[in-house]
């Protein structure tokens, strides 16, 4: 079942394409993972390298979130195994952040059952952002060397 947390927070920091702080109350705020996207990694961590796209996601997401009030949703799963709030993310002219990533091709879809609400949009914006080649899907460019005499 759906809950809302009711009326707006605001967001404080943004980590990656897909994960980001909220004030809420703390000095150091609640960590969030959007529900039903993967981004690229933005930074190496561990055994995770720097993705394709990732930095542009970061970015992307950074102006989006950062210092906004945004509305979070809740799926069926409020936390996911790292203590993070697993979120839908609404902007306050009703933009659904989400989708929007998706849409944009700055992130993927990534369904976890039982947190499937919006999986069959999200594949459907995937689509569309493959097709018109936009973000991730967009062909790599190739770096050619250039020859000085």
């Amino acid at each position: 079942m759906k809950n809302d947390a009711g009326g707006y927070v605001v967001v404080t920091k943004v980590v990656d394409g897909d994960t980001f702080y909220f004030d809420n109350g703390n000095a150091r705020g609640e960590k969030a993972r959007l529900i039903g996207v993967d981004a690229p990694e933005s930074k190496t961590v561990f055994k995770k390298r720097v993705g394709y796209y990732g930095k542009e996601a970061k970015a992307y997401l950074t102006t989006l979130l950062v210092g906004q009030q945004v509305k979070l949703e809740y799926d069926i799963d409020r936390e996911d195994q790292y203590g993070r709030a697993l979120v839908y993310v609404y902007l306050e002219n009703g933009t659904f952040v989400n989708a929007e990533l998706v849409k944009q091709g700055y992130a993927m879809v990534m369904t976890v059952p039982p947190n499937v609400k919006h999986a069959a949009l999200f594949l459907q914006l995937q689509q569309e952002a493959r097709k018109k080649n936009r973000g991730l899907w967009q062909p790599e460019v190739k770096q050619t060397a250039v020859l000085l005499p």
